[in-house]
């Protein structure tokens, strides 16, 4: 069965960094485009960050453009989400998901996901 574990959440200071993990299972990257989202408390779960089935592409929130990086190790089935120059605004349960359309960060047609990982940036 398909399934998708994050790891590497944690408590960061104002301007430290984080890499996330997110590791499939059931499936192969090669044909599923991988999404990071994240839900703050109170709000909206919201698109942080994807990459394409094939690698190439990848697309990044407003928010975090030039802060966050996304990419995929295809050997270890793995997508990871590097997360420099935090903000407290960046606290929040980030998710990764997966579906099988091109790359983007609409909630929209991302049918698998995974548990979630707590961050939360605080001094």
């Amino acid at each position: 069965q398909l399934q998708l574990v994050e790891s590497g959440g944690g408590l960061v200071q104002p301007g430290g960094s984080l890499r996330l993990s997110c590791a499939v299972s059931g499936f192969t990257l090669d044909y599923y485009t991988i999404g990071w989202f994240r839900q703050a408390p109170g709000k909206e779960r919201e698109g942080v960050s994807c990459i394409s089935s094939s690698g190439t592409g990848t697309k990044y929130a407003d928010s975090v453009k030039g802060r966050f990086t996304i990419y995929r190790d295809n050997a270890k089935n793995t997508v990871y989400l590097q997360m420099n120059s935090l903000k407290p605004e960046d606290t929040a349960v980030y998710y990764c998901a997966a579906r099988g359309y091109y790359c983007s960060v609409s909630i929209r047609n991302y049918v698998y996901w995974g548990q979630g990982t707590q961050v939360t940036v605080s001094s």
